[in-house]
């Protein structure tokens, strides 16, 4: 889906009242250490038939004004002040039983994650009915519903789909049924958290096609939570930004992200990856010796069998694949989820044992477990992952964590905590960092405890799979100049897994892009985003949210 302005005319005089009020609204959280102040006194309205875009990193406020406009906030956060009128009502004011008919029928709200929003023992066909049944309406009547909204959804083969679990379904698809959840009591208001965040770009530009199509054809109003300025380029009317719990700027979409007044919007602003930004000029020596090299690979992940004597069918999730790594290199690997990225760096480093073909590192074959290889082949080769707080252990500090990796590198012990000084100084964190736990320490902090763990054994090639996904945009943009700055200073390679087109234009040299287990594509990152030859790339890059060319 091509980037294009939708329709920014800001509401006439003759515009009527406002679907939702919100009236200086404050919310705190009564920890052991103090009172924290989430969101201050903030005031917004969001217009019959309008989309809202709510827009902040982690930490400004704006999930916990939904939950609070919700009457959803998990203890200890507490209302202190405000009110929050929709359709006339101060819904802060209503019994309990009554709020509770509104949620849901009246309002309803789509989560980032659909996984976790769906009950994973029921069919996908009764949680959408369960929603109306809830509300009043009678099983067959609430049955036929279902059917109706997963058409409007796009959920194709009904009569099978409405069957199924939510486990059977794809990321995109569980979001749809989430969706029709939703929209099932015809509800006024959609609040829309984050709903994209943990999709593909393909899903995600289906994703918002579909949200804009419902509130054209069904005039709901929608409030819609995002860090992802793109994203709200491409389907919002109006914007507000927060920050620290605050509203720091307001207005219509086009006048915000074209003329930025604030300094937060414009460090926002300028933090994005743009699809228009300036290439990588210091191509890396492509006559050296390859630092990796993939030739025919296969994995084959279907270890089920058919019957006590039949053996599996194969299910090659990398069927195929030929790439190489050059030293100093950062090769990004682009494709949606399950086409066998990650697979293929699993089968790498050593997880995934290998069905056919060849991995070289450093010219030397290798397969089978990484336990099996050579100590300088493993330590050449080095992980970083994409959630930084679940590979870090909770109970070891930031120095436990890089001395137990300098231990396995063969450093010596009563070296080990001035190489570990070294390693935090090199991802930009000071000695105090040390003897810190995984909890204190913000996303982008853990990524680089990570990044620096990775360094620890003065690896070629690091493989970093989706290591800025999960971070605001701001702390991305630190977490790509560091990676680049350490390439650098240090002739690090990387395999960089990502399926954020804009970001793998920033940071790569070359681009090799994978479809169902095969590599479609390859070439240097100016071919592959100025003349690709792939409809399968075409696909990726016309999806891909471009703020530059929003209002071109």
């Amino acid at each position: 889906m091509t980037a294009t302005a939708p329709d920014r005319s800001a509401p006439s005089s003759s515009t009527p009242a406002p679907l939702l009020d919100v009236r200086e609204l404050a919310v705190a959280f009564d920890l052991p250490t103090g009172t924290v102040d989430a969101v201050k006194n903030v005031s917004f309205q969001v217009q019959p038939g309008r989309i809202l875009g709510i827009v902040g990193e982690s930490g400004s406020g704006k999930s916990v004004t939904s939950r609070a406009v919700m009457r959803m906030l998990r203890e200890p956060g507490r209302v202190v002040n405000g009110s929050v009128e929709f359709d006339g009502r101060d819904i802060l004011a209503l019994p309990e039983r009554e709020m509770r008919s509104v949620r849901g029928r009246d309002i309803a709200m789509v989560f980032q994650d659909p996984q976790a929003a769906l009950n994973p023992s029921m069919r996908v066909g009764e949680q959408v009915a369960e929603a109306l049944e809830t509300h009043g309406v009678g099983k067959a009547e609430a049955r036929e519903r279902a059917r109706e909204l997963f058409h409007q959804v796009g959920i194709p083969d009904v009569d099978r789909t409405i069957e199924l679990y939510p486990h059977e379904f794809s990321g995109g698809m569980r979001q749809r049924v989430v969706i029709a959840i939703a929209l099932a009591n015809r509800p006024k208001l959609l609040i829309a958290d984050e709903p994209t965040t943990a999709l593909d770009v393909t899903i995600q530009a289906q994703i918002l096609a579909l949200l804009k199509d419902l509130q054209e054809q069904l005039g709901i109003a929608v409030l819609f939570i995002t860090h992802d300025m793109a994203v709200v380029a491409e389907l919002c009317d109006d914007v507000i930004v927060m920050r620290h719990g605050e509203i720091v700027e307001r207005g219509d979409v086009r006048s915000i992200l074209a003329r930025p007044q604030h300094p937060y919007t414009i460090a926002l602003m300028d933090a994005i990856p743009k699809m228009d930004s300036a290439l990588r000029d210091d191509a890396p020596d492509d006559r050296a010796r390859p630092v990796l090299e993939v030739r025919d690979l296969k994995t084959d992940v279907n270890t089920r069998r058919r019957g006590l004597i039949a053996r599996p069918v194969p299910f090659f999730a990398v069927d195929g694949v030929s790439l190489r790594v050059e030293p100093g290199e950062t090769l990004a690997l682009v494709g949606e989820s399950g086409c066998g990225k990650s697979t293929l760096s699993r089968t790498i480093v050593g997880i995934n044992d290998p069905a056919a073909g060849e991995i070289l590192l450093d010219g030397e074959r290798v397969s089978g477990p990484a336990s099996g290889r050579p100590r300088r082949l493993t330590r050449m080769v080095q992980y970083v992952f994409q959630d930084p707080y679940s590979s870090l252990n909770p109970r070891r500090t930031a120095g436990q964590s890089l001395e137990e990796a300098l231990s396995v590198a063969g450093v010596p012990k009563r070296e080990t905590r001035a190489r570990s000084l070294e390693l935090l100084s090199r991802v930009r964190l000071g000695p105090e960092y040390l003897d810190r736990y995984p909890y204190a320490f913000s996303g982008g902090q853990r990524q680089r405890i990570g990044i620096a763990r990775a360094l620890a054994t003065d690896p070629r090639l690091i493989i970093l799979d989706e290591p800025v996904s999960a971070l605001d945009v701001s702390i991305q943009a630190e977490i790509l100049e560091l990676l680049t700055q350490l390439q650098e200073d240090f002739g690090v390679a990387y395999l960089f897994i990502s399926h954020d087109l804009a970001v793998v234009r920033e940071i790569s040299h070359r681009v090799a892009v994978m479809y169902k287990g095969r590599i479609v594509e390859q070439g240097t990152t100016e071919e592959i985003f100025d003349r690709p030859q792939h409809a399968y790339t075409k696909t990726l890059l016309s999806a891909t949210p471009d703020l530059g060319k929003a209002f071109a």
